[in-house]
């Protein structure tokens, strides 16, 4: 389990092992402010509407599931959960969950995907300054690269300066492999005859991205779900921005990304507690939130 300080997230996960398949949920017992980022071509978005994409969102809890939209329930079953801890059905008072679903019905035979009941459990299973790295919650059966895939999973990561904070997490189930600060392919496109990893240009000098017996990824079978949260004070305009920064960064790290068979979508929040002079200009926190982001992806798995 890593760690982080930042009281005001709380995280829980669920899984089902025989699958497997799973759902991580972010609950935030004081409310955040909230925008989205869609960038993959194939996405399914649970609490999508017009405050959101202006990130002027007010959200309770965030739930990413595996499933595809079946997935979606799990979101549902968050919502569900928030009315049985003190939520009512008044206009003022009712639980308002975000969410994105991941395919992850691959290499495996199973059906299941998280309902209602599991993505209640992920949430009475919330705690703050713990994360379950690896294949762990909606990670469970993430997975990365081609033409056969690696296991990959959820990673998180968090830092601190002058106050403000940022934490980072992400589950990683792309098209793309993961690649190195040297270029060097680290997960994905592993190549059994010769024990090495390929590059996305070399598999497709080799004609080797559209292998036959069914090798090329269907649409929605592959996606990487982004939270970003910070404590300092942003405006509408600012929380997008933040996410649109952060997004493109991890391209450094995920190659390719936001593909038409992807469903990349990005989440930032802030509890809008402090207003550090350094990172009030939304630039410099991108910066440090796009480098949060890029060891949060290399997190997601064990070498």
């Amino acid at each position: 389990m890593d760690s982080f300080n930042f009281p005001e997230i709380h995280v829980g996960i669920a899984e089902n092992t025989d699958a497997p398949t799973g759902c991580t949920v972010f609950y935030f017992p004081d409310k955040v402010q909230t925008a989205i980022d869609v960038r993959g071509g194939s996405t399914g978005i649970f609490g999508l509407d017009e405050k959101l994409t202006a990130g002027d969102a007010i959200t309770d809890a965030l739930c990413f599931a595996g499933g595809s939209r079946y997935g979606l329930e799990a979101c549902a079953g968050v919502q569900a959960e928030l009315l049985n801890k003190g939520y009512t059905a008044d206009w003022t008072n009712i639980a308002r969950v975000r969410g994105a679903i991941l395919y992850d019905f691959g290499y495996r035979e199973s059906a299941a995907y998280p309902d209602k009941a599991l993505g209640m459990q992920a949430f009475q299973n919330a705690r703050s300054g713990v994360f379950a790295s690896g294949p762990r919650g909606a990670g469970i059966n993430a997975r990365v690269g081609l033409p056969k895939k690696e296991p990959a999973g959820q990673g998180m990561a968090f830092g601190e300066w002058d106050g403000t904070k940022i934490a980072v997490f992400t589950v990683v189930n792309a098209v793309g492999c993961i690649v190195g600060a040297n270029g060097n392919v680290l997960r994905g496109n592993y190549d059994a005859d010769t024990q090495t990893r390929r590059s996305m240009l070399d598999l497709l000098d080799a004609d080797d991205l559209t292998l036959p017996g069914g090798n090329r990824p269907r649409a929605e079978e592959n996606t990487t779900l982004t939270l970003v949260v910070t404590n300092q004070a942003l405006n509408g305009w600012q929380l997008r921005q933040l996410g649109r920064q952060v997004h493109s960064a991890m391209a450094r790290v995920i190659q390719p990304f936001q593909t038409v068979w992807d469903g990349d979508v990005l989440f930032t929040a802030t509890t809008n507690q402090v207003e550090t002079a350094t990172y009030k200009d939304v630039v410099p926190l991108g910066v440090r939130a796009s480098q949060l982001a890029i060891e949060a992806v290399l997190g997601c798995y064990s070498p």
